[in-house]
């Protein structure tokens, strides 16, 4: 009996550090487990896999999709508004370790889609407030979008110039959905969305210069 409990104490003990993790090591907060929060959100890390632009994985096997809780609870509110229309949330990366965003800043060095983990606050992934996400059907199948992730070129444009009429209105979904649940998009990368309060997720000075920096790539308007 005394090994009975021992085991179920450290699954409980697992399972809570599943959920529930330290942010950084000089912050207080938590992050959740998204689907902990809305189950029905569908997780595809790209970066827990090869297909992404560095072609292996970055997270170890296993990791969740996590971020602060008001970023989780708003991601609840966007999927409840997609269900009306049958379609949904698949999330491609949300909380990225500084590690990470490291090796990916080496890898393209081009602040226009990889921030500099070392300038200012560094990605806004690494502070639990941004996610990427695309739209998925009824059937959990990718829909048809401007682009695949991490693509580098005008076609992820958060401004989709495109004659598709499919595609169009599926961004145009997902992107007021995002909006209506309280996030802004990113000019260069329309699967890539920021919590609209987000500097106060920052310490003071860092949210003024992060807001200098970053002040012409945020687009809420749809």
């Amino acid at each position: 009996m005394k090994t009975r409990r021992f085991s179920l104490c450290i699954s409980l003990v697992a399972g809570l550090a599943a959920v529930l993790v330290p942010m950084s090591a000089t912050a207080g907060e938590r992050f959740v487990d998204i689907q902990s929060v809305d189950p029905t959100i569908i997780v595809e890390l790209r970066y827990a896999g090869r297909n992404n632009f560095i072609g292996h994985p970055l997270y170890p096997l296993g990791t969740r999709a996590l971020a602060r809780p008001e970023v989780a609870s708003a991601l609840a509110v966007a999927q409840a508004y997609l269900q009306r229309y049958n379609f949904g949330l698949k999330i491609w990366d949300a909380y990225r370790p500084t590690a990470v965003q490291a090796q990916l800043w080496q890898a393209l060095h081009n602040s226009d889609y990889v921030a500099n983990p070392d300038v200012g606050v560094g990605s806004l992934h690494t502070w639990g407030i941004a996610v990427d996400a695309t739209l998925v059907d009824s059937w959990n199948r990718e829909v048809r979008m401007p682009s695949d992730f991490d693509d580098f070129t005008p076609a992820a444009m958060w401004r989709y110039m495109g004659a598709s009429f499919e595609i169009g209105g599926h961004v145009r979904l997902l992107q007021y959905a995002m909006h209506k649940a309280g996030f802004l998009g990113l000019r260069t990368e329309w699967w890539h969305f920021t919590i609209a309060d987000w500097q106060k997720f920052l310490p003071p000075e860092k949210a003024k210069s992060a807001a200098q920096v970053l002040g012409t790539r945020w687009d809420g308007n749809l």
